[in-house]
């Protein structure tokens, strides 16, 4: 590691970089009895907000897999810039259109560019710097998005209980500074190339490799694992446990935030011990059973047991899959973690789409829902024995060569 730079800078940016997309992500949906309230939106206009931010999201990822040349100090800071507008712009915007729903999809369009920014730039710019144990210090990046979501959850819960629902608008104005914050940090901190002495590889031709095909199956499964359960566990806990909504978004959505956290955190600590690929294999397995359990039992409090377990085993699955694939193919460069950011998005769209309309066929039973879903942790089991069993047949090549 060059002494004379501080790479523990260029972490602490990422970091706060990982909580800012929890924010935009999570803080927003928060919102929506306000928007009822004030704005007079329909609740079936409501839907349009997550939509509209992963439609955003998604077409960011594919224009930056498009660009081989990403000036990565711009591009993260434009990712702040964005994500800072679009949070403060939420408080004044809506009131400005004579349709409040206007002003709030011009807002999550801009925050979602940023969160699309921050997805592409901060695992590549993490892995670029000389760190000794790359698999953990990606692990420990991803991480923060999880501390971030529990973060913006419990703060954001705290700050209506003392203040109100109505002073929402200063509570987003509270929240767009830890971007604005973090602009400094990108802006002068050590950021590296992902490839050195090269331009990296284009989206074309990434696509033209066989093998770079089932990293992208294993990202959307990964993505899929984590947010079906993530986007049901709130519903899931009100139905099962017979909580209201707020004892049902803290038990749920933040407490599968917080064990995911946990377990990136560990491996981040203790994951240099481990073989990647394999401690992989072993949560995948753990993730399909706990699906199973949640899906199968019929002890409330065993189903849901079943729900924080798949968080602290899919935790491992998106920050991992990135380091495969950039350890089997590192020559991506940005076309490479752009395509596997869009490649987990598809799968957040995918996972939750499934659960619901499996609910739904099955007269608005959520159990049945995510037993549709255990689909994806059986997809990961099926591509990481794929991955480990090419790898040791090129091994054994070697070998004999």
């Amino acid at each position: 590691m060059n002494p004379t730079k501080d790479y523990r800078k260029t972490k602490r940016a990422c970091y706060l970089g990982f909580v800012t997309q929890a924010i935009v992500a999570n803080f927003t949906p928060l919102l929506f009895l306000a928007f009822h309230r004030e704005y007079k939106v329909s609740i079936a206009s409501l839907a349009l907000i997550p939509a509209v931010f992963y439609v955003v999201q998604l077409v960011t990822d594919l224009l930056c897999a498009k660009f081989k040349n990403l000036n990565y100090r711009k591009s993260i800071i434009i990712s702040e810039v964005t994500s800072a507008l679009g949070l403060a712009g939420m408080a004044f915007l809506p009131q400005l259109f004579s349709t409040p729903m206007v002003g709030i999809l011009i807002c999550v369009s801009v925050y979602a560019v940023g969160s699309g920014l921050i997805e592409v730039l901060c695992s590549p710019i993490i892995e670029a710097c000389p760190f000794p144990d790359k698999e953990a210090s990606m692990s420990l990046l991803h991480s923060f998005y999880c501390w971030g979501a529990v973060g913006v959850i419990l703060g954001s819960t705290l700050f209506f209980a003392l203040f109100g629902l109505e002073n929402w608008r200063l509570l987003a104005c509270l929240w767009a500074l830890i971007p604005l914050y973090n602009i400094a940090n990108f802006a002068t901190c050590p950021i590296e190339p992902i490839v050195q002495g090269s331009e990296g590889m284009s989206m074309t031709q990434l696509l033209g490799n066989k093998r770079f095909w089932v990293f992208l199956i294993l990202m959307v499964a990964a993505g899929a694992s984590e947010s079906s359960m993530a986007q049901w566990t709130s519903a899931f806990a009100e139905a099962s446990l017979g909580v209201d909504k707020a004892v049902g978004d803290l038990a749920g959505p933040c407490g599968f935030a917080f064990c995911m956290g946990l377990g990136r955190l560990w491996y981040g600590k203790k994951g240099q011990k481990l073989e990647l690929s394999s401690y992989m294999l072993w949560a995948g397995i753990l993730c399909f059973a706990a699906y199973l359990t949640a899906s199968l039992s019929s002890i409330p409090i065993v189903a849901f047991t079943g729900c924080m377990a798949s968080g602290l085993a899919v935790a491992i699955m998106w920050p991992g899959a990135i380091s495969l694939t950039s350890a089997r193919i590192p020559g991506g460069g940005t076309a490479l973690f752009a395509l596997l950011a869009l490649a987990g998005d598809a799968g957040g769209t995918l996972g939750p789409s499934l659960v619901g309309l499996c609910t739904k066929s099955a007269e608005n039973s959520i159990q049945t829902g995510l037993l549709g879903a255990s689909i994806f942790p059986a997809i990961i089991i099926i591509s990481l024995i794929f991955i480990r069993r090419r790898r040791v047949k090129n091994n054994f090549c070697i070998f004999i060569h």
